[in-house]
């Protein structure tokens, strides 16, 4: 018994080390969001279960960062993220900000505008959800998540938007 566990920690570990390897090649993100903003946190701690180290900056500017930025208007959320040299607004999947440091595109950063049901940090699933993000069904008391296909936009240098992922 003791020999199947050590051959399985011994196979798991290089899994793990490169896990770890990875965890350790992400730069930090800094996500600016209005205080309080419970969907904000649930983004920040999406991030960090996707091996980022993340922080919160309360701000209450949000206009000038985001004008700072280059964050297109039309694309604007409630948060505002940066990364190295890009920024990230709304609630980008950590999947795809991954994608986006491994190719190094030129660009300004990435957008999911609004505010998505379904998107990360803004799943809607607990009753505590700030955009009434379930209903219940006429005529039940049972509550049923709503979900909403959304998209990840790539914002290029000249502000421009191309379709990066699609959820």
């Amino acid at each position: 018994m003791h020999k199947l566990a050590l051959l399985f920690l011994l196979l798991l570990s290089p899994t793990l080390q490169a896990a770890e390897m990875a965890k350790e090649t992400l730069p930090p993100v800094v996500v600016y969001g209005p205080d309080p903003c419970l969907s904000c946190m649930e983004w920040v701690y999406h991030l960090m279960e996707n091996g980022f180290t993340a922080s919160f900056k309360s701000t209450q500017n949000m206009p000038a960062l985001k004008r700072q930025l280059g964050v297109p208007p039309e694309l604007e959320s409630v948060l505002t993220a940066k990364i190295g040299r890009y920024f990230i607004e709304g609630h980008v999947p950590a999947e795809d900000i991954k994608l986006l440091l491994k190719e190094q595109p030129k660009a300004r950063g990435l957008a999911v505008p609004g505010l998505p049901l379904g998107a990360p940090g803004y799943e809607g699933d607990y009753i505590g959800c700030e955009a009434g993000c379930t209903i219940l069904t006429p005529g039940s008391s049972e509550r049923e998540v709503q979900r909403e296909m959304f998209m990840t936009l790539l914002v290029k240098p000249d502000g421009k938007t191309a379709v990066y992922a699609r959820h």
